[in-house]
């Protein structure tokens, strides 16, 4: 998740903090992520399991006017999936991080997986999205 948070400042993009309960299970964000993005945006969250349900965050992401959104989560049933697919249904194009998240087993990673690539979600690894997003090997991020 470190590598995960740490690409957003290596190539400059928008990046926009969320949780969902930071008292609840997953706690708060980690405080190495944290001090990377001191003035990011922190959408703290009063319960909502799907990001998109929260009317700031929701603000949040449409106010960066981007159509293309590399997502993460804790675990990549809920977190991941649930905003990935919403974010589908909004029109964007979705990234997931298939190395940014985790979940319990091998099975509900598939199921998660398996789910958000029918509705269209592109599943990559953190190099993966790293390269997509330098290009060429000749370019220096950022």
């Amino acid at each position: 998740m470190i590598a995960h948070a740490a690409i957003a400042s290596l190539f400059s993009i928008p990046i926009i903090l969320t949780t969902s309960a930071e008292t609840g299970p997953n706690g708060q964000l980690p405080q190495e992520i944290l001090s990377m993005y001191p003035s990011a945006p922190l959408i703290r969250r009063n319960g909502e399991v799907d990001a998109w349900d929260n009317s700031d965050f929701r603000a949040a992401v449409r106010a960066q006017n981007k159509s293309q959104i590399i997502l993460g989560g804790i675990t990549t049933d809920v977190c991941t999936e649930f905003l990935a697919l919403s974010l589908r249904a909004e029109g964007y194009t979705v990234f997931a991080n298939t190395q940014a998240s985790g979940t319990f087993d091998e099975k509900l990673a598939a199921d998660a997986n398996r789910r958000m690539e029918g509705a269209g979600v592109v599943l990559q690894g953190t190099f993966a999205v790293v390269m997509d997003l330098m290009r060429d090997w000749r370019n220096t991020p950022g």
